[in-house]
């Protein structure tokens, strides 16, 4: 196997672990533990918000220059991951449950940032960077084996404890497989393109955290909504499922679009899209379910790869800084999201008005980028 296929798919099991199931993992599980722990949903808000806090603390302190190998802390973070995931399932209090979620998205975050700068920037040097779409795809490859772990004939506690396990098991299979740092890549030659820096950092970085709030409600409760409505109850196991499965695909998809279009236009068209799923989860039918599910997957994770690669793009020496800098606006988003929507659910009695804010939230996250330029680089 070459280098630039073993770096983009040791990124892709490392994405699939640290993100698809250490962040997302919850989802599924969620309404079991708000059966179990008879959870309000402001208090389900609040666990995952504290796991976003932790993602964000983690995003500023992987930012900065750190000793030690990168590829030494993403294996250690994918291990914290592990930890923190299997974990979770010895609490029943929400403060404690709160604080292990908290940690995990600290480790999250470390594996995210030292992942993706490593992939992207080594399969920019070999000429590869079409292999990011394998990268990220594991988010959705991780979601969709996420939520088969509720068809385990176990407790919600177990659950965590499976779902740890297999992520240690990720983090082994990418310390076997991710090429060693003198072994990674070549530095660029004089024939590959080079970085052409230009504005719109600021406006980038803004709709990445109105995204960050845009996708997470849905992507929190979607699950919950469909136990929620009792026309829906049959779909329950396959809704997050439905998610994992279209997002597998959706970066190369979203990276086609996106090279007719210019990659900004692509971003842009991905959130408006992405709007239009969230507020089809409004739709309280199987059909609107169905489709919420699959416009959600088959976006969140491709603007998440194009706002991480035009970020890169315009980031000239110093990419893990800038990847760090919106992966902060990203978790303040989605900070707010689900504390918002949890608390909006409980005074209203529906993710109606949260809903609506998200996809609003989307398009002027699209407004933002559409008539940004892209700029040439490997």
């Amino acid at each position: 196997m070459n280098k630039p296929l073993r770096l983009a798919l040791a990124g892709a099991v490392a994405m699939g672990c640290a993100m698809g199931i250490g962040r997302f993992v919850y989802t599924p599980i969620l309404p079991f533990m708000v059966e179990a722990l008879n959870l309000s949903a402001s208090q389900a808000g609040l666990i995952a918000s504290a796991n976003f806090l932790g993602y964000l603390i983690g995003a500023l302190a992987a930012s900065v220059p750190l000793p030690g190998a990168p590829r030494t802390w993403l294996i250690g973070a994918l291990i914290a991951s592990a930890t923190t995931t299997a974990a979770v399932g010895a609490f029943t209090g929400v403060p404690a449950i709160s604080a292990v979620r908290f940690l995990g998205g600290i480790a999250s975050a470390f594996s995210l940032v030292f992942a993706s700068t490593q992939v992207l920037q080594g399969l920019a040097r070999a000429g590869r960077s079409g292999l990011s779409a394998v990268h990220f795809g594991g988010v959705g490859i991780g979601i969709a084996l996420s939520s088969l772990v509720i068809l385990l004939p176990v407790g919600w506690d177990a659950m965590w404890l499976v779902s740890g396990a297999a992520t240690l098991i990720g983090a082994v299979v990418v310390a076997a497989i991710m090429p060693a740092p003198e072994d990674l890549l070549p530095q660029a030659s004089a024939t590959q393109a080079t970085v052409q820096r230009q504005g719109g950092l600021p406006r980038l970085v803004v709709a990445y955290g109105l995204f960050g709030f845009g996708y997470v409600i849905t992507a929190t409760f979607i699950v919950a909504i469909v136990r929620g409505e009792p026309a829906l109850k049959a779909f329950e196991p396959m809704a997050w499922l439905v998610v994992g499965l279209a997002g597998a695909p959706s970066v190369w998809l979203w990276m086609t679009i996106s090279g007719r279009t210019g990659m900004m236009r692509g971003y842009a068209l991905a959130c408006a899209v992405e709007a239009a799923g969230v507020l089809l989860s409004l739709w309280t039918g199987i059909a609107g379910i169905l489709l919420s599910a699959i416009l959600l997957g088959g976006t969140f994770m491709a603007i998440t790869a194009l706002g991480l690669e035009a970020a890169r793009r315009r980031a000239g020496s110093n990419p893990r800084r800038v990847v760090g800098l919106m992966t902060v606006a990203f978790s303040i988003g989605q900070i707010v999201g689900p504390t918002v929507a949890g608390y909006a659910r409980d005074m209203t009695g529906s993710f109606t008005t949260a809903t609506v804010a998200a996809a609003a939230a989307l398009l002027i996250a699209a407004l933002l980028t559409v008539r940004q330029r892209t700029e040439i680089a490997q």
